[in-house]
């Protein structure tokens, strides 16, 4: 694998970047400004203008990201007041999202962690075991593992359909079938949909990298078939984001963000599993789709944007997590294909979200429009806005810049573990 000096000096500069960005930007921020320190754990609404919310309600989704986002920078770098936040997050989570009456995480809880909204949202489920899998790596509290097995278990009673393959999107608190499917409200109210399943395959990797059970190490693999046989169209290279019970396509559009981020998801599934032959596949199609991505997502300015139709942008605001899971994938195609053009649109997006995209107070805003506006209506911390994407963003790209250097260019490796 031969990559240029140019290159290699943006890999360079990616990685002590985003390290810092993750140091002394967005961690401090979740730090210093999200903590409820009258009603525990952290505050379940910020304004655009950093302004608390007096008695938000607090949903699991934000709560289960703020708690994988500590314990997977305490994991990467073993820092201890990374690991004094996430035990912080672990402890509300277990105590007011856990379902002790009948499994699960409920959805939401008012300010003072009493239940708001009950239903097992299958995404919500997926996304506390993804958490509190990050968590035991931690700390090794062994209730963090079994919390995560328990719900991976409730998910394959109640939500798996034997007939048709697949999961189906909520069930009411106490795992009965809803009307009313959706995720949030600008979803398709649809049984099944590209989201959940790709959320599900994340989880249930990391639950698999810790408990090699055979039968999760099936479901793995049955959650990569699924995105490459019914979510992925090879027709167009994009994946589809709604579906019928039988798999029916129920949508037209697609997302850039989503199209990104499964590519490397994916990948990361095979090589957990270490199946030869799977991770050759994956290794196609993630290359595949940061092309397809690359060719028709990226704007003039590097920046990826939302969504879009039949080979037509159809949403050109470029919100903060698709530009962050743009330079995932994008260093995840380079690494497997070895092209210096991936490198060179990891670091482009990162010029974006350096220009465009960092709020004053270390977080991100929620999205800017075409002409570079950002969305005052939007929060800096909320039910969707969170810590998850940008940090993961820069601990995926330092681990595999990282193992790159390690393979290829060992100076460097050496050059960015200096103190900086």
């Amino acid at each position: 694998m031969h990559t240029t000096e140019a290159s290699v000096e943006q890999l360079k500069n990616l990685y002590k970047e985003l390290e810092w960005e993750m140091h002394r930007n967005i961690l401090p921020f979740w730090m210093n400004q999200a903590v409820d320190l009258e009603d525990g754990g952290f505050l379940g609404q910020i304004t655009y203008y950093g302004t608390a919310v007096n008695n938000s309600k607090k949903g699991s989704v934000l709560n289960a990201r703020i708690l994988w986002t500590f314990s997977a920078a305490y994991n990467l770098t073993g820092r201890p007041e990374y690991l004094d936040y996430a035990r912080r997050a672990y402890s509300y989570f277990s105590e007011n999202f856990i379902d002790k009456q009948n499994g699960g995480c409920v959805w939401s809880v008012t300010a003072k962690g009493e239940i708001a909204n009950g239903r097992k949202q299958i995404y919500a489920q997926a996304f506390a075991i993804y958490a509190l899998s990050e968590f035991y790596l931690a700390d090794g509290d062994k209730e963090a593992i079994f919390q995560a097995i328990d719900i991976y278990n409730l998910i394959e009673k109640h939500a798996f359909d034997a007939v048709n393959n697949g999961y189906i999107e909520a069930l009411s608190q106490t795992w009965q079938p809803l009307a009313d499917l959706r995720l949030s409200e600008k979803d398709a109210n649809e049984p099944k949909s590209m989201n959940t399943h790709l959320h599900l395959l994340e989880a249930y990797t990391r639950l698999f990298s810790i408990w090699k059970d055979d039968d999760l190490g099936n479901k793995l693999f049955n959650l990569i078939k699924i995105h490459t046989e019914k979510i992925f169209s090879d027709a167009n290279g994009h994946f589809n984001l709604f579906f019928d019970m039988e798999w029916g396509v129920k949508s037209k559009h697609y997302s850039f963000g989503h199209d990104i981020e499964g590519a490397w998801l994916i990948m990361e599934a095979t090589r957990v599993l270490g199946i030869n032959k799977v991770v050759e596949n994956a290794e196609q199609l993630a290359v595949r789709m940061a092309n397809v991505t690359l060719q028709e997502g990226i704007a003039a300015d590097g920046s990826l944007y939302n969504e879009g139709e039949a080979g037509v942008v159809t949403d050109t605001d470029r919100h903060w997590w698709p530009q962050a899971e743009a330079i995932v994938g994008f260093i995840n195609a380079f690494e497997i294909s070895g092209n210096d053009k991936f490198i060179h649109a990891a670091s482009r997006v990162w010029d974006f979200i350096k220009s465009h995209l960092q709020h004053p107070s270390g977080e991100w805003w929620w999205l800017v429009n075409n002409e570079y506006q950002p969305d005052q209506s939007q929060d800096l911390a909320g039910e969707w806005k969170c810590p998850y994407h940008n940090t993961r963003c820069c601990i995926e790209a330092m681990k595999r810049i990282s193992r790159y250097s390690a393979n290829n260019h060992p100076e460097l490796l050496n050059s960015l573990s200096e103190k900086n």
